[in-house]
């Protein structure tokens, strides 16, 4: 602490969910001098603020859980396949009290500021508390999915009942036991949300704009058998993971030894294109509608893709009782896999039930929002509850509302006006000693989040060591790698339906009014990302300015 109260650190982490808790425990293993600043009362991130009912992962918890430590591998054990917020909220906490990370963490307190000395080489970082903090390294481990997105509807305030979004779900839970809810979205919040609502409310009217494509998680109970054999693969489902350009192992249990005369489990055939019109057809009877999302043809080719979402069309005519219901849920106008996968449990049963239904916002748009619900063009709806699932301003909407200042006063939001522009996720031009875990330009969002968010963490910590051994004040991007890496972003998406001209998602800032357009995460993969990111290392840090 100096004399004027300002506390003198080394670096600075902004949030603690599963990028923060890591990059505290890193950093604190190597003897730094840390502050983490959280905004929530406790750990967790995105599984602290989002409770909603439904809540869960959409990767099987084996594969989305940390790999660094082997005895916490061995210690926890998960009760589902695909566990729910409640236990990955439990887990982190655990993680949190078992690496004694909280002594490091001010909790209830927002970050305002973050600027950047040029004669100093520091950062200063003040909070909404009054706190003020130099430090030579700030890093930014705010999430993807963190700034809640509304709709904007016309006299939004004028409604009289109780709202509520889905990212920021009362802790103590909200009763709907005979109430007249509304929902708005129908990512993958409104998937989750949907089928837990519909069990406590008396009516629950859906508003959907553009259904997605969703396919059964098969969630069940973990078989203690299958954990136990987990805990003895843990070594190998991580190598695995490290060899997928998803970071997924598709772990099911122990390999089968080549010479095994043991039936292998039929699986869909990898082409749709490969298929007969009467095979495709008996393949989603046989396997069901999960059998489109295995085809690989589908994810570049537009024919095979077309005839995958026709598949589905149909497919969803002889699950929904409602042909009504299954016309509204039945996405449209843009290709299978241009969105973020979702997954869902009982979402369409949810829909057969007779206190559930389904407004079109494709046919009938919202006009305004009303004291007593909201007006469509050619209805009126009445509520007393209305729950907004619209998701997030992703991947920049935090770091744009701060107030960080690099190099010349310069306004990050100011320099990611048009998009953001990052080398490798990692840093941008400009801001040095400036780091972001799974930041644009990196797989974050299109892989398995936390082994990507593992894979910077280390790669931040094993930099700042090399900064600190080596008496190097600074290091930030060279505009040259910054621009190329940007170009190579966008050139690995191109010919994905990611990118497909009626594909628009978050993940090019198509739901958030006036956001520059442009495909934000690298989508070539995480073991083709890590390599690349080792070889900058090998090769000193290049496309990277080091300053002694």
């Amino acid at each position: 602490m100096s004399d004027s109260g300002v506390k003198v650190l080394d670096a600075v982490v902004v949030g603690t969910g599963m990028a923060g808790l890591y990059m505290i425990k890193r950093l604190n293993d190597r003897g730094l001098n840390i502050q983490a600043i959280e905004a929530g009362s406790g750990v967790g991130g995105a599984w602290y603020w989002n409770r909603y009912p439904g809540c869960r992962a959409d990767l099987p918890i084996i594969e989305y859980s940390y790999s660094f430590s082997k005895e916490l591998e061995q210690e926890w054990d998960w009760s589902e396949v695909m566990a729910g917020q409640p236990e990955i909220e439990r887990y982190l906490n655990h993680t949190a009290d078992r690496f004694d990370l909280r002594k490091h963490i001010k909790f209830d307190t927002k970050v305002t500021d973050a600027i950047y000395n040029e004669d100093s080489n520091t950062w200063t970082v003040k909070t909404d508390q009054g706190d003020t903090y130099t430090c030579k390294y700030c890093i930014m481990a705010t999430g993807c999915l963190n700034e809640p997105n509304y709709p904007g509807f016309k006299n939004a305030d004028s409604f009289k009942g109780d709202i509520y979004h889905t990212a920021q779900w009362p802790r103590e839970g909200v009763d709907l036991t005979g109430k007249r809810v509304a929902i708005v979205g129908c990512g993958s919040s409104g998937v989750q949300t949907i089928p837990e609502l519909a069990k406590q409310a008396k009516e629950l009217i859906a508003f959907q704009r553009s259904p997605v494509f969703t396919f059964p998680a098969r969630n069940a109970p973990m078989n203690p058998k299958f954990l136990a054999q987990a805990k003895v693969d843990y070594s190998d489902i991580r190598e695995r993971q490290r060899n997928s350009e998803m970071g997924v192992a598709n772990y099911s249990g122990p390999r089968r030894p080549k010479d095994s005369n043991k039936p292998k489990k039929p699986r869909p055939s990898k082409k749709i294109l490969d298929l007969t019109p009467e095979q495709r057809k008996q393949e989603v009877k046989d396997f069901g509608i999960n059998a489109l999302s295995a085809y690989v043809d589908p994810y570049f080719n537009p024919e095979a893709n077309e005839i995958a979402c026709d598949l589905y069309r149909e497919t969803l005519k002889d699950i929904l009782d409602d042909p009504q219901k299954a016309e509204a849920l039945s996405p449209k106008n843009y290709p299978l896999h241009c969105k973020r996968p979702v997954i869902d449990t009982e979402y369409y049963s949810a829909f057969n039930q007779d206190n559930v239904s389904i407004v079109d916002l494709r046919v009938n748009p919202v006009e305004e929002v009303t004291p007593t619900g909201l007006r469509t063009n050619d209805a009126e709806y009445e509520f007393d509850v209305l729950v907004y699932a619209t998701g997030f301003d992703a991947m920049t909407g935090t770091l744009k509302k701060l107030n960080i200042r690099g190099r010349d006063n310069q306004l990050l939001a100011d320099r990611w006006k048009d998009g953001p522009r990052m080398y490798m996720g990692l840093q941008t031009v400009g801001f040095p000693n400036f780091f972001t875990t799974t930041g644009p330009g990196s797989p974050s969002v299109v892989s398995n989040v936390l082994h990507s968010i593992e894979q910077h963490v280390e790669w931040i910590d094993t930099c700042i060591d090399y900064l600190l051994e080596n008496n190097i004040k600074t290091i930030e991007p060279t505009i040259e790698a910054e621009d190329a890496w940007v170009i190579h972003v966008d050139k690995a998406a191109k010919g994905s339906m990611m990118t497909a001209p009626t594909c628009n998602s978050w993940y090019l800032g198509s739901n958030i009014a006036g956001k520059p357009q442009g495909f934000m995460p690298y989508i070539a993969g995480t073991k083709t990302y890590r390599e690349e990111c080792d070889e900058v290392v090998a090769k000193g840090y290049e496309g990277f300015a080091l300053t002694s």
